[in-house]
């Protein structure tokens, strides 16, 4: 018995050895992969869509860009126009700031929620935005851009926000994916902190393997009931040539790419340059081994 109980925690401390913890992931593959003046290209989602447009990666169309407080002195009839849009911060994170607008009621608009927003409050978000409030106090840039309509395959599993694929890849090869399933304690954000669900993605096959919330397994979603595991991914191969094609279009070499699935085909959100590492709880499966494999094949 004391021998088959030392077995299992030699086996346990092998497979902790190839999870890839934060300083492993910093000092391993993050800082020699990334150098420091190239972050702005994850850092400013403004820079990442104007680089991953010009080589054919679709990104959602920018309609406004408000830098200075000056910039809002003609909002009222330059949103005017416009029923359907998101809002967000050049340099924000983790969903911060980020604020969705569906549709319009009279002069109104609606949130994702279903809130009525005025002109006022939109100026207000805005300026906190210009102010720095989602950006660590640094000045920064409003972006008005499409809001994407999310594929219907998707929307059947919750359709309170927009959910995405995160591919993480290194030196251009994909190294894993899961999909970020927002739920009504995430308040339709797409982000594992705040309460969205995690969900494995077979890199070859597109489809679902394993979901996860707050580090607890579960096969249905919290929300709507649907089952989360062995649905296909729709667009995959596509997922994947978007997401290949925005690594080599910027000079990051360890990288997370964030791709939406509208009914159209994939749209990529953004580029990250320190992605999380609650991917691997996501697939089940450690990643420090997947990309030394990686680095090594590169070194022969």
């Amino acid at each position: 018995m004391l021998t088959k109980w030392m077995s299992g925690i030699k086996r346990m401390r092998r497979g902790a050895a190839r999870v890839l913890a934060m300083n492993n992931r910093n000092l391993g593959f993050v800082y020699p992969s990334n150098a420091r003046r190239h972050f702005p290209y994850a850092n400013d989602k403004l820079l990442a869509k104007e680089t991953l447009e010009k080589v054919g990666v679709p990104v959602p169309r920018t309609h406004f860009a408000y830098e200075y407080f000056f910039d809002l002195r003609n909002l009222r009839e330059e949103l005017g126009g416009l029923t359907d849009f998101v809002v967000k911060p050049a340099q924000g994170s983790g969903g911060n700031g980020i604020l969705v607008i569906v549709g319009r009621d009279g002069e109104d608009w609606l949130s994702v929620s279903g809130r009525r927003v005025t002109l006022e409050e939109l100026q207000r978000h805005i300026t906190d935005i210009i102010f720095g409030v989602y950006s660590h106090d640094t000045a920064d840039v409003a972006i008005i851009e499409d809001r994407i309509v999310q594929h219907q395959a998707i929307d059947a599993i919750y359709d309170r926000g927009l959910a995405d694929v995160r591919l993480i890849l290194y030196r251009h090869e994909p190294v894993m994916a899961m999909s970020r399933i927002p739920t009504s304690h995430s308040d339709g954000r797409a982000n594992l902190h705040q309460g969205a669900v995690g969900i494995g993605i077979d890199l070859e096959r597109g489809r679902s393997t394993h979901a996860m919330i707050a580090g607890t397994p579960l096969e249905h979603h919290p929300d709507s009931g649907a089952p989360l595991i062995d649905f296909a991914i729709p667009h995959w191969e596509r997922v994947m040539e978007y997401g290949r094609r925005a690594a080599e279009a910027v000079p990051l070499k360890y990288l997370g790419v964030d791709v939406a699935i509208a009914e159209q085909g994939p749209v990529i959100l953004e580029i990250n340059a320190r992605p999380g590492l609650e991917i691997q709880n996501a697939n089940f499966t450690p990643m420090r081994g997947l990309l030394e494999a990686i680095h090594e094949e590169e070194q022969l």
